[in-house]
């Protein structure tokens, strides 16, 4: 029997040593990329496994059985995650989401939140600590995320239609327990829940206007996405996108919208109300509309490489310092020059970009650093 190959290239393989430079850069809340732009928002991914197969993230094709995950030794531990947080913080974030794959997979998470909700922005203030999930287990976890510190969820959902769900996740898990588990969120405090629903055109954006009746008025925050070429392995073409103008427009002829304003600086999702006050949507257009100018965010894997954009290329390797006997000041110097290098902004650049960096380029995979 010939030997099975994996068709994808290893983005985990792409990677540039962290180095500390020679001047050593203090941390004081500040930091700046090239574009000016602020480090306020870290996205740690704290495992590379999921429960569900959805072909735009984790297509069964490739993430079988067969498929080389991690080993437990190579992921960091929750005292190195909270190690790293803490040198982020002191650079100024504000906010951190823990990611994956399926983040609720990892053994015991909410040790890590507990951890990171005992660290405290550069102002004195409690971190906004959340969570994105497929909310397959978030019913049973709800309760103890929410005293563990977790402030909010984020549930990832792209239909109510059951067939539709279950088509989509690959698995055959019901929509009905992500919707238990919504609502166990909103039991324990872990509110306003937002639901997020990646939108294919031709595959579910029949789906637009039932979500949006099904969670009108029921306080949670309902986000739109327009399906994105990220990674190598969902086979994205823009013939599948359906532009986030197109679902508000869907939305309002029937439910009537008002704009609003961002909620942050850096805010990926436009906003808009329910015209009668019941409740908001939000569209994220990084297809479209990019939001590059703003972006104030970085993205570190479950094994300690950073990266500066969710369509990036490679990474920068943290954890040989973390592992290496670097203090942490030399870690601060070392997140400091990785920032300020920084000039990232793919979505803006999409259309022009050449094959090889643009829609033909291997990028990381989503389900490695997280949405």
């Amino acid at each position: 029997m010939s030997e099975r190959v994996i068709p994808l290239v290893d983005q985990r393989l792409k990677i540039r040593p962290a180095v500390v430079p020679a001047t050593p850069v203090a941390a004081s809340g500040l930091l700046g990329d090239t574009l000016g732009r602020p480090l306020r928002d870290l996205r740690i991914s704290v495992t590379d496994r999921c429960n569900f197969r959805c072909s735009y993230c984790m297509p069964k094709s490739i993430f079988d059985k067969d498929y080389p995950y991690l080993p437990h030794n190579a992921l960091l531990s929750f005292e190195e995650i909270t190690r790293i947080a803490r040198v982020f913080v002191a650079h100024g974030v504000q906010k951190i989401r823990l990611t994956g794959g399926e983040p609720l997979l990892r053994k015991n998470i909410e040790i890590l939140i507990e951890q990171l909700a005992e660290l405290r922005t550069v102002e004195g203030k409690p971190l906004d600590i959340t969570l994105t999930t497929n909310g397959s287990l978030l019913e049973r976890k709800a309760r103890q995320l929410r005293e563990a510190g977790l402030k909010r969820v984020t549930v990832s959902l792209d239909g109510l239609d059951d067939a539709v769900f279950r088509a989509m996740n690959d698995v055959d898990f019901p929509v009905a327990d992500v919707l238990r588990g919504i609502d166990a969120a909103h039991e324990a405090g872990l509110g306003p829940v937002k639901i997020n629903m990646v939108v294919k055109r031709g595959t579910n954006d029949h789906e637009i206007l039932p979500m949006a009746r099904h969670f009108k008025g029921r306080g949670a925050v309902l986000r739109f996405i327009e399906y994105m070429d990220v990674g190598a392995t969902n086979g994205w073409r823009m013939d599948e996108v359906l532009p986030s103008a197109e679902v508000v427009s869907r939305i309002h002829d029937e439910l009537p919208l008002v704009q609003l304003d961002p909620s942050a600086p850096g805010e990926t999702a436009e906003r808009w109300g329910y015209a009668d006050g019941s409740g908001e949507i939000g569209v994220i257009s990084s297809v479209t509309q990019a939001f590059c100018s703003d972006c104030n965010r970085a993205r570190l894997s479950t094994e300690g490489r950073l990266y500066l954009c969710l369509f990036a290329t490679e990474g920068h390797d943290l954890k040989h310092l973390l592992r290496g006997g670097a203090s942490d000041a030399d870690l601060a110097s070392a997140v400091a020059a990785i920032w300020q290098g920084r000039d990232d902004r793919y979505s803006e650049l999409r259309a022009s970009l050449p094959p090889d960096q643009g829609q033909g380029a291997r990028r990381i995979e989503m389900s490695y650093i997280g949405g």
